[in-house]
């Protein structure tokens, strides 16, 4: 399995059914925020995204956010949406994910990470034994670094289908 290859791909945190967690055998959640939960910066999620999160925890299953954020970002947005949260978590390395699932006390073929990148989320996932969603990005960002990971990754997007009988890839937005 490629290291860089998500176990399944989907458009939106909101488009995660319950069954489909069900299906990857899933007790625990790592969730990015930054074009997962919410626009870059802000402190409101998009639409339908806390009734997701409320759907899922009310379902069991352990919901951490896991961010490379600052905590100052990150645990305010957090608590808005009332999850815990992991800052700093220097992703794709899998530092931040092991501290999450110890939080959890999840072993990590039932963890879940869901993000929009595939050189930070889904390598840290790979990397740390777990299974990884892959989004598409909802809004453009600015930063160098975030625009240099998407130039690298388009390729690989492309080769990517999105699951739920959708005929695109996760090569294309919206």
């Amino acid at each position: 399995m490629s290291l860089l290859k998500p176990t399944v791909a989907v458009r939106y945190v909101t488009d995660i059914s319950l069954e489909l967690l069900r299906e990857l055998g899933t007790d625990a959640i790592l969730l990015d925020v930054d074009n997962t939960l919410a626009p870059p910066t802000s402190k409101i999620p998009y639409e339908g995204v806390q009734e997701w999160i409320d759907t899922v925890k009310a379902s069991g299953i352990h919901i951490v956010i896991c961010s490379n954020n600052y905590k100052k970002r990150i645990k305010p947005f957090a608590d808005s949406v009332g999850l815990d949260c992991v800052a700093m978590s220097l992703k794709p390395f899998p530092f931040g994910f092991n501290r999450a699932k110890r939080k959890l006390k999840e072993k990590p073929s039932s963890v879940l990470v869901v993000g929009d990148q595939i050189y930070t989320d889904v390598l840290g996932a790979n990397l740390a034994g777990m299974k990884s969603v892959l989004l598409l990005p909802r809004s453009e960002e600015h930063g160098w670094s975030i625009r240099l990971r998407r130039r690298m990754e388009r390729n690989k997007r492309k080769k990517i289908k999105l699951r739920n009988g959708d005929d695109g890839n996760v090569g294309k937005a919206d």
